[in-house]
């Protein structure tokens, strides 16, 4: 059982073609548009695959791939593991804790022995922004280097998941409001998806305390607000961040219950947006502080739970289109 591009237009086979040329997946800020429609559209005939709980699809059979993550994870390190095993691909997860580099071995070296245990793709996470680039540059083309989120900068598979989701509720995003509400300035989510909803033409609104929302993000055609009510005014979309409370020890808040009367989504505010409006949050949810428990779980109007399945659909997606030989891809069938 394989995947198809028999589905995909001509725009898409191109973006397919530019994409699986980078290499590697570091960011979004210079995706092209048909690169990331074609990515939504693999992985929209990936998920129906794997809806239908089959086994997996025989095409990463000779690939194997690494889960690097110096940072603590559930959702993005456990959905690559899937993804992985999905398309038939050997993975091996390393806890740098209990690894070489508890005793002072540095990233360099780390993936260098991975390259010579014939590791094909490393998908790094660290708290060093800037990290998964520095490790590209330094590899070159022995191996793909996936960024699960280096720092603040940049968190590329959650920008495109996030688009994959809101494509399942707009087709065309094009001019459609997604307000993203909370910690902007430490945010590598908001970063990606700022720069991804933009090359699909959506209008970007960001919210928070002005502690929090860097004013400078108006140079990258978003729309930045300090308050929220007149933020939420017509918004299709809208995602809360989570509020990172370890940071707030350096007062940039002045308080959580102050932070949640002025920033807290829940029902009421959501009165302000339009009438089929759906909420998102990458997770993990602090809730109650950044969006209340109901809102969380009201099927109505929130997309997390859907957030979370599409992420083992967009890491199919990008691990295929990265590995998998492009001589293979005409003759492929899905079925």
């Amino acid at each position: 059982m394989l995947l198809s591009f028999a589905n995909l237009t001509s725009s898409e086979v191109k973006g397919v073609e530019t994409f699986h040329a980078r290499r590697h997946l570091l960011n979004t800020c210079d995706l092209s548009q048909e690169e990331i429609k074609s990515i939504i559209k693999v992985a929209a005939s990936c998920k129906q695959l794997y809806l239908k709980d089959l086994s997996p699809i025989p095409v990463l059979t000779n690939k194997t791939i690494a889960n690097l993550f110096y940072e603590n994870s559930t959702r993005t390190r456990a959905s690559f593991e899937l993804a992985s095993k999905k398309l038939g691909a050997t993975i091996i997860s390393l806890d740098p804790k209990s690894s070489s580099v508890a005793k002072g071995e540095t990233i360099e070296d780390t993936t260098q022995c991975l390259i010579s245990m014939g590791v094909n793709a490393i998908i790094q996470r660290h708290s060093a922004a800037g990290s998964a680039d520095q490790i590209a540059a330094k590899l070159g083309n022995k191996v793909h280097v996936i960024n699960a989120g280096d720092g603040a900068n940049a968190h590329p598979t959650q920008a495109l998941l996030d688009a994959l989701t809101m494509s399942e509720i707009k087709k065309d995003l094009e001019n459609s409001k997604v307000l993203i509400v909370g910690d902007i300035a430490h945010s590598r989510v908001a970063r990606s998806n700022i720069w991804l909803l933009n090359t699909l033409g959506a209008d970007v609104h960001v919210c928070g305390p002005p502690t929090l929302v860097p004013q400078e993000l108006s140079k990258l055609n978003v729309t930045v607000h300090n308050h929220l009510e007149p933020a939420l005014v017509e918004a299709d979309f809208v995602m809360a961040l989570r509020l990172q409370l370890e940071r707030q020890t350096q007062g940039l808040i002045a308080g959580l219950g102050e932070y949640k009367k002025l920033y807290r989504l829940d029902h009421h505010k959501l009165t302000l947006a339009k009438p089929n409006v759906k909420v998102m949050h990458p997770g993990p949810v602090n809730r109650d502080i950044e969006i209340t428990s109901d809102l969380v779980d009201d099927l109505k109007y929130s997309l997390i739970s859907q957030q979370v399945s599409n992420g083992i659909a967009i890491r199919m997606a990008v691990l295929y289109l990265l590995l998998s030989n492009p001589e293979n891809w005409h003759g492929d069938s899905i079925k």
